[in-house]
């Protein structure tokens, strides 16, 4: 995934000065046809006064519009309101229709009424939006009348009466026509304006992401078939965070080859001295002392073998392939009947679920649930085979016999062993997968504490984890890998 910012550092003032001046941006284009749209307004509001001054002293009206000589049947159709009928009405017709009375009463009986209709060949003017109160004057309201004829920059014909005088034809194309109204760049501001953010928001997002990727395959760096180094990628600062991570990721596993090869040397080195011991114990006359003797160097060897153990499975030396884990359960479950060990392995049978009949077949559909009678996985196979052997060794020690089953999920498996050692405490149980650790009844039973270690462990580098429960008669060990 590639980073548009080299830097967050960088490229976080870079975002922040872009965002201003696309801000500065959008806002100036915004106010500024704001500002060329309410002058056209307010130059088509202070037209319809001169027209209105023109009409009530029947004076010719301003030089920016043009007067339309209406016939005498024109004016009796306009006198009639059978504006339809005008031979001067476009086609086709939509009329809107205003009258308006003085706010004085004396004005009202010496002048008469405000006459105004609008012939359009597109709509019918919202006259709602204009304040026909007794508190506006004629000639405001016949400046807002123009206002709205030029917010809808229609082709329209504007006829205006006052009182007793004629009806007079306005054309005011160059006042309120399309053409003359401002450019409206407001869209376009707010176009900028969400494109500027929808940008920025996606660089944000997919810098978050990068950090969210990076902190996914940390969590996912035990998982089967995961690259030993993270590749170095995105901003300057996740790039140094990689490659810290990268860098403790080597000295890590160089300590376990370390560590792994000083107790190799130790286990070969005590080899030749334990076995002189064993041999000299033989001399002893006392069987007691000699058997104590033998335990010693038997469990002293065994500690340090359990180590060594311990140490190359979180080394991951084993290649990973795909494997029949039910095949592989069933191997290790053998090798424990041939030497009349009490484990089984509880294979899931195949479970149909009839569906209902369809109008199209004759025949019924059918589903069939999970079937374990091969699961394959991407595993490590020694690996798996020991973390089972320790489960089904700890069940054999302090639960009398193990019961083995499968179950498997989209994207894990689980492995259950189950012992019949009688009720136990699952936070006891937990804690004994630290190494060395070993429960109270543990006394008399031969171990080192490093069984569930191991095992865990080895569920860790297949992406799982192992846990525990309360089941039938004992306690419940789950090993879960994933699929892979």
């Amino acid at each position: 995934m590639i980073s548009p910012l080299g830097s967050l550092r960088v490229g976080g003032v870079a975002l922040a000065v872009v965002a201003f001046f696309c801000g500065v941006g959008t806002a100036a284009l915004w106010l500024s046809s704001k500002a060329a749209w309410d002058k056209h307004l307010l130059r088509a509001e202070q037209m319809g006064v001169l027209i209105f001054e023109s009409v009530r002293s029947d004076r010719p009206l301003p030089s920016e519009v043009s007067e339309v000589v209406l016939s005498q049947s024109d004016q009796a159709r306009a006198e009639a309101g059978e504006f339809e009928r005008m031979r001067a009405a476009p086609s086709p017709i939509f009329v809107t229709y205003l009258t308006a009375t003085p706010e004085n009463p004396a004005d009202r009986l010496a002048s008469g009424a405000l006459r105004i209709a609008i012939l359009s060949p597109d709509l019918v003017y919202p006259i709602s939006e204009i304040d026909q109160s007794g508190a506006h004057s004629l000639p405001k309201t016949m400046g807002d009348v123009t206002a709205l004829i030029a917010t809808y920059c229609s082709d329209a014909l504007l006829l205006v009466s006052f009182g007793e005088t004629a009806w007079r034809g306005v054309r005011g194309d160059a006042v309120w026509s399309c053409d003359a109204a401002p450019n409206d760049n407001r869209l376009a501001a707010t176009l900028l304006g969400f494109l500027a953010l929808f940008s920025l928001g996606s660089i944000a997002v997919n810098t978050a992401a990068q950090f969210t990727a990076f902190a996914e395959l940390l969590q996912s760096r035990r998982r089967i078939g995961a690259a030993d180094d993270f590749a170095r990628e995105g901003p300057e600062e996740l790039q140094a965070i990689i490659a810290a991570v990268n860098d403790y990721r080597d000295t890590q596993r160089q300590h376990l080859a370390d560590r792994a090869m000083v107790l190799s040397g130790v286990s070969h080195d005590l080899g030749t001295p334990a076995l002189r011991l064993k041999l000299r114990s033989e001399l002893i006359a006392d069987e007691e002392l000699r058997k104590k003797f033998d335990s010693d160097i038997d469990q002293m060897t065994g500690i340090i073998e359990s180590v060594l153990t311990y140490t190359r499975a979180e080394l991951n030396t084993e290649e990973p392939r795909r494997v029949s884990l039910t095949s592989l359960i069933d191997a290790t479950v053998a090798d424990y009947a041939d030497i009349d060990k009490p484990v089984i392995f509880e294979k899931t049978e195949r479970v149909v679920i009839k569906g209902g009949q369809s109008i199209f077949m004759s025949r019924r559909g059918s589903t069939e649930l999970t079937d374990t009678s091969q699961v394959i996985v991407h595993a490590r196979p020694i690996a798996l085979q020991r973390a089972l052997s320790n489960l089904i060794d700890n069940a054999l020690k302090y639960g009398r016999r193990a019961a083995v089953r499968l179950e498997t999920e989209a994207t894990q498996v689980h492995i259950l062993v189950e012992d019949e050692g009688g009720p136990t405490a699952i936070s006891e149980i937990n804690a004994l997968t630290a190494p060395f650790q070993r429960g109270k009844n543990a006394t008399p039973i031969p171990g080192y504490g490093m069984g569930l270690t191991i095992a865990s462990t080895i569920a860790l580098e297949h992406g799982g984890s192992l846990s525990f429960a309360e089941g039938k008669a004992g306690l419940i060990a789950r090993l879960t890998i994933a699929r892979g």
